[in-house]
């Protein structure tokens, strides 16, 4: 049986591929425990810059396997709802992990799987992927911060439509709405996304976890809350080896070497 996550490094860059291809890469108890592992394995490993989620096969991801959430209906809802928590506790991993985690999106993203694209911290997707909340056509409701997500870029009207009517959105579509970072052709997604992050992952790593953490809470907060987030994490990187390597490069004009202070710290 084929292992349900196919891990790879590509330098400093973790690419965490959904290996489900028979069944357009659906989601499954052991895929969520999977790429939560990594994501927590990757926390606490310096050698890791940055993230990328993908899939096998040319699909990102179908959604919840229908023939496992058919036989739920058998279960109580307490134990629906200990599974169900599987994809949220993937949710907050995503969430939760101080490296950056971007989405490379080709095909489908259905359903659990635009959750998931759209919980990564940036997204790159080909101009013909479809971004499906798919829920209503077999009379299901949302789930993993779907609604939350897609409520960032559309109006409750909007959001009401697409998730009553499952009407897909193409790449395009979410490009313009300003969901998409990289909008690539067909078969580009994923060397897309591992350049970006390749880009990103020779970057101060303390930094770029609390400048993940400052967007992340930047749409809900008030100003007042923000300002004081901002504070904190300030005040901690005015004192890092992060900021004075960062500033004796810039006023010395030569790149800076955040590499070296990672190497160092092991």
């Amino acid at each position: 049986m084929p292992q349900v996550l196919v891990t790879r490094r590509e330098g400093a860059v973790l690419v965490l591929s959904n290996n489900n291809v028979a069944a357009r890469n659906a989601l499954s108890f052991e895929y969520y425990t999977a790429v939560t592992d990594a994501l927590r394995d990757a926390a606490m490993d310096s050698s890791v810059g940055a993230v990328v989620l993908t899939g096998e096969g040319g699909h990102f991801c179908s959604g919840g396997d229908l023939r496992q959430l058919a036989k739920r209906r058998e279960l109580s809802e307490a134990h629906r709802r200990t599974l169900l928590e599987g994809l949220h506790d993937l949710i907050r991993a995503v969430r939760d992990c101080p490296k950056p985690v971007i989405a490379a999106v080709e095909g489908a993203a259905a359903g659990a799987g635009l959750s998931l694209a759209m919980a990564c911290d940036m997204l790159v997707a080909a101009k013909d992927a479809k971004f499906i909340v798919a829920y209503v056509k077999v009379g299901l409701t949302p789930d993993g911060g779907a609604t939350a997500f897609l409520a960032e870029f559309v109006s409750r009207q909007v959001l009401t439509e697409l998730c009553l009517t499952g009407a897909p959105l193409s790449g395009e579509q979410m490009h313009a709405l300003g969901a998409v970072n990289r909008l690539v052709e067909s078969g580009h997604a994923l060397a897309a996304a591992t350049a970006l992050a390749t880009d990103i992952s020779k970057g101060p790593h303390k930094a770029m976890s609390r400048i993940k953490n400052l967007c992340r809470h930047a749409m809900r907060n008030s100003l007042d809350d923000q300002l004081e987030l901002e504070a904190q994490s300030m005040v901690k990187a005015m004192g890092s080896d992060e900021s004075l390597e960062g500033i004796h490069a810039f006023l010395n004009k030569r790149p800076p070497n955040f590499t070296q202070l990672r190497q160092v710290s092991e």
